[in-house]
């Protein structure tokens, strides 16, 4: 992969032997970051679970004490009252059976996260395969099939994250802007790994995070020892 100069100037000042201090890493990430836009900051967990054992799947949700920055469509699906509570609630997108005919049609999703009530994910079904590979469908595990909307809706807007494993075992998650500055980045990374590990896996051995890397969109890693 061909690098710019900028990200192998940035590289080069970089010790990659080094696990950083929460404190020195942010410091650094907010330092190096010299593009003319806002970078989203991420953080990236490897793991040593078997994401092919169900017993070893990590599954978690979060409000970061200061979101991520980043505003997330959210669509509802759901009938009845629970139409107008949803809006109210401030969903972006919400409908029943013609939300789902629209999404069988044209095989899209102008959506972030979608919200159901439990009677409508059997009427999902037939859109699962359109939902399913962008990570779209409501689950119980994520709390995204739920009777309480206003409650959900409202939870999500304020930032809350669900969160998961890829097919590799490890978790990669947004945790706010270079604009927040040190202190709201440092307090939504503590709170996210902590919440990493209360979501440690019933069949996952040992300290199951191996490590953990803090970046920029257009940055490079700091490992990080937190």
């Amino acid at each position: 992969m061909n690098r710019s100069k900028r990200y192998k100037s940035i590289k080069d000042k970089i010790d990659k032997t080094k696990v950083y201090g929460l404190d020195e890493a942010v410091k650094m990430l907010i330092e190096n970051s010299n593009v003319k836009f806002d970078e989203s900051v991420e953080v990236h967990f490897r793991t040593n679970i078997n994401p092919k054992q169900a017993d070893q799947q990590i599954r978690g949700a979060i409000v970061l004490p200061h979101g991520t920055g980043k505003e997330k469509r959210i669509a509802v699906f759901t009938e009845g009252d629970q139409v107008q509570e949803a809006k109210d609630a401030g969903a972006n997108i919400v409908g029943g059976e013609d939300l789902i005919a629209l999404i069988k049609k044209t095989k899209e999703a102008d959506f972030d996260i979608a919200v159901a009530t439990p009677e409508m994910m059997r009427k999902l079904a037939v859109v699962a395969k359109v939902l399913g590979p962008k990570g779209l469908m409501p689950s119980p595990k994520t709390e995204t099939v739920t009777t309480d909307i206003k409650k959900t809706v409202e939870q999500l807007k304020k930032g809350r994250l669900n969160y998961k494993n890829d097919d590799t075992g490890n978790v990669h998650q947004l945790v706010g802007k270079v604009s927040f500055g040190e202190e709201k980045l440092k307090e939504n990374i503590t709170a996210f790994v902590q919440n990493m590990r209360d979501a440690k896996p019933s069949g996952a051995k040992g300290d199951y995070i191996k490590n953990i890397v803090i970046t920029s969109s257009m940055g490079v890693g700091f490992k990080i020892n937190l």
